[in-house]
């Protein structure tokens, strides 16, 4: 058997897409399933993207191109954030990649060192830690209190930059996954306050930038003098449904966005011309069909977050961002002796024999985590409302935990979740 690496060896996947494979293999066994695990978008791509996807592609757009990105992309993305969310850029501030996620690791790789400190509000992505592990650097986990409304606070990294022996970076996620907290721009600017004139740098993650429910969106960046310290990244997948497309923008200063440049081009080399064509139309033309798709998801979030609270041991914060719902099971948790990942795994595969709800349990997102669950909105109205009828009837089945737990030993709760 190969020897792998240390990094390789310590990696971990983002449970979400275990979780699918696993709904995946039952569904084609069968057994009906309903997915909420998955953060993808139900609709389609948003039609001028698509068209101008297939005309690039027919016109044999399909070589390389600039690392950096196209020019008419850059410009179009730049334009598209000046005008949404008042960042003071230009096309020498945008860098194309495949999605929001390889801009995690180009951060770490482009500013971070071994044994720096970075901040990571908690619960989190689960990508930020394996991609800090890269440059072996020193994830410190702070974690979000539901009773602000899972929202950073400029205190806790006032803490940090005081305590910590070496602190370098702070990972922001607003609107957040898994939560569904949205930082406002009061929060925004005290953090900024701390940060400036310090050798912090942030990486705000901005992929629910058009799913936000209560207030708008608002970015770091835009807070004055944070260009030499922020990187914000952004995606296609949810705004536009492009998940497959594998395409997004970060938004830095032309430095940063310089040494992602190379860092591209000695890894991936481009990114897909056809694939920036299509985005560079939906900026450009699909505002319509995206904000139409906001809409539809903000009712999808409604329903669903209406459901959850009438099941018996939910407690169910209305989230302000995000196609997420995060209810607190604890209490139902130590009631069946099961964690809530192993709760997720249950509803999944041992709840019944012919149908099942996939969701994830908290800790697939930190310690923090635990004793919560995640549900998406990825599915139409029809199953989201079959998964809710579902749960209170799967819960009630007792015996079928005490089964279920029978055969996963690792998910029985040895020691109770702390009440809420």
């Amino acid at each position: 058997m190969p020897r792998l690496s240390s990094l390789a060896s310590g990696l971990t996947s983002e449970t979400a897409f275990t979780v699918l494979a696993a709904a995946r293999r039952l569904k084609a066994a069968g057994k009906d399933v309903v997915e909420l695990e998955i953060g993808d978008s139900p609709f389609p791509t948003t039609p001028h993207a698509k068209e101008a996807g297939i005309r690039a592609i027919e016109a044999n757009q399909t070589g390389y191109g600039p690392s950096l990105g196209l020019p008419e992309f850059r410009m179009a993305a730049a334009k598209a954030v000046r005008e949404e969310f008042g960042l003071d850029v230009s096309a020498e501030n945008v860098v194309a990649a495949s999605g929001a996620k390889p801009f995690e690791q180009y951060f770490a790789e482009a500013l971070l060192d071994r044994d720096d400190g970075v901040l990571i509000f908690s619960p989190q992505f689960p990508t930020y830690v394996p991609n800090l592990q890269r440059r072996q650097a020193r994830p410190v986990f702070v974690p979000l209190s539901p009773e602000n409304g899972f929202r950073p606070r400029a205190a806790d990294i006032a803490q940090f930059l005081a305590t910590d022996p070496k602190p370098r970076a702070v990972f922001l996620n607003s609107p957040h996954n898994p939560t569904g907290g949205v930082a406002t721009r009061e929060d925004l600017a005290a953090i900024a306050d701390v940060v400036r004139g310090t050798d912090l740098v942030v990486f705000s993650d901005e992929p629910y930038c058009h799913m936000v429910w209560e207030g708008r969106h608002e970015s770091i960046l835009a807070q004055p003098g944070m260009l030499e310290h922020v990187v914000a990244a952004y995606t296609f997948s949810k705004s536009y449904s492009m998940s497959g497309w594998r395409i997004g923008f970060a938004v830095a200063h032309p430095e940063v966005v310089d040494a992602f440049g190379k860092l591209i081009n000695t890894s991936a080399s481009c990114s897909p011309p056809f694939v920036q064509v299509a985005a560079t139309a939906a900026l450009e033309h699909d505002a319509p069909t995206r904000d139409d798709y906001m809409a539809r998801f903000r009712r999808k979030v409604e329903r669903l977050t209406e459901g959850l609270t009438r099941i018996e041991g939910f407690r169910v914060a209305k989230p302000a961002g995000t196609f997420y719902v995060f209810p607190e099971v604890r209490a139902l948790c130590n009631r069946l002796g099961i964690t809530s990942h192993g709760l997720a795994l249950y509803l999944l595969e041992g709840a019944d024999d012919k149908f099942g709800v996939a969701c994830l349990g908290g800790e697939s997102f930190g310690a923090a985590g635990s004793g919560f669950l995640r549900f998406s909105c990825a599915e139409p109205d029809e199953r989201i409302d079959q998964a809710l009828d579902f749960l209170p009837r799967a819960l009630e089945r007792t015996e079928r935990v005490r089964h279920f737990l029978a055969q996963h030993a690792q998910f029985v709760l040895e020691r109770p979740y702390e009440a809420p």
